[in-house]
């Protein structure tokens, strides 16, 4: 494995991991740095939409997130450096952008809200995780490590999910976040593939035509476009 190619996602995890650290016994810097839509709202602070992406609330919150970001980062990473689709600055567009986008759902919702706040990657997580989707969307994933779906079969149910659990509002998860990054990352990475790689838009459609519901070990359309030279 070579690290070289994704230094950016290590980068970001590490980040997460220190970050949330701090958190974790820190009270103070929780308050100042957690997300917070009343104060985002009445005091300006608009930092928070970036400092709470970098928050966790305990170790298997953190865990999950990083875990999902390495898998997935990484090759997103890479697509977007080693074929002309910007690199380092548009993964971190994804990325960052992911981010704000997802939690501004709940900043309008909740702007008024003294007592609501939300901390987390999972938008930023999830702005990737639908990225990558486009370049290898029958590729397979195991829910909870033993149910084998294709990608495109888990964004389906996990969009669903979302919208279902938000009108639900029966925890405190914030899955307005997960739904709103999640559809940034993928229309984000359709409108840079139009824009940078409009070439890959046949071989992408092409891919989206076969469905799978478990999945295929062979590689998508699109990535034997941009590797093989087809």
């Amino acid at each position: 494995m070579n690290f070289l190619e994704f230094p950016i996602t290590l980068i970001i995890i590490v980040a997460n991991v220190i970050f949330s650290l701090i958190g974790f016994s820190n009270h103070a810097f929780l308050s100042k740095t957690i997300g917070w839509p009343y104060y985002e709202k009445n005091e300006k602070q608009y930092y928070r939409f970036i400092t709470s992406g970098f928050l966790h609330a305990d170790w298997a919150h953190l865990i999950f997130n990083m875990f999902t970001l390495f898998f997935f980062g990484r090759n997103v990473e890479f697509f977007f450096s080693a074929q002309g689709l910007g690199g380092s600055f548009t993964y971190l567009a994804l990325y960052f952008f992911g981010m704000v986008a997802a939690d501004i759902p709940s900043y309008l919702k909740h702007n008024n809200n003294q007592h609501y706040r939300s901390l987390g990657a999972s938008g930023a997580v999830s702005a990737v995780l639908f990225a990558s989707i486009i370049f290898s969307p029958w590729s397979s994933i195991y829910l909870y490590g033993a149910i084998k779906v294709s990608m495109l079969v888990y964004a389906v149910l996990y969009l669903g999910y979302c919208v279902y659990m938000s009108k639900q509002n029966t925890d405190n998860i914030n899955h307005d976040a997960h739904l709103w990054g999640s559809v940034f990352g993928f229309v984000f990475t359709v409108i840079l593939i139009a824009v940078m790689r409009s070439d890959c838009f046949p071989y992408i459609i092409n891919d989206f035509k076969h469905f799978s519901l478990f999945g295929s070990s062979e590689p998508s359309s699109v990535l034997l476009h941009l590797f093989g030279g087809q």
